[in-house]
């Protein structure tokens, strides 16, 4: 019934509207995107921004996880520039890249711009 409604009232599509496309590389956006939605890699970061530069090996007991599995995911953050990288002798320091990380909300935030503050 509201939909016979709503035809009557004229509130229907009309094809070939004119729309805003936003501008932005969408491609890339995505592709960083796909790189924090993995749980293990969030948490990365999450350490990572509370502890700042830390050892590789230090990861492996908070995330349960396996060297080589910690070192797959530091290895993703890295290439993907949300992680920093520093050898220091045999052992390798990551840190959060801070404005890498604000690149990747940066898709989001057009999506829900934060409210104005009143003056």
């Amino acid at each position: 019934m509201a939909i016979r409604e709503n035809l009557l009232a004229g509130d229907v599509c009309s094809p070939g509207a004119a729309l805003v496309v936003p501008e932005g590389d969408d491609a890339v956006a995505a592709a960083l995107l796909k790189v924090v939605a993995d749980p293990t890699r969030l948490r990365i970061l999450r350490i990572l921004a509370a502890n700042g530069a830390i050892c590789a090996c230090d990861l492996e007991a908070p995330l349960g996880l396996s060297q080589p599995t910690v070192s797959h995911h530091l290895r993703l953050l890295h290439d993907a520039g949300l992680v920093t990288r520093e050898k220091r002798g045999t052992w390798a320091f990551f840190g959060l890249d801070t404005e890498a990380v604000a690149r990747v909300s940066a898709p989001l935030m057009t999506l829900a711009p934060l409210p104005s503050v009143p003056r």
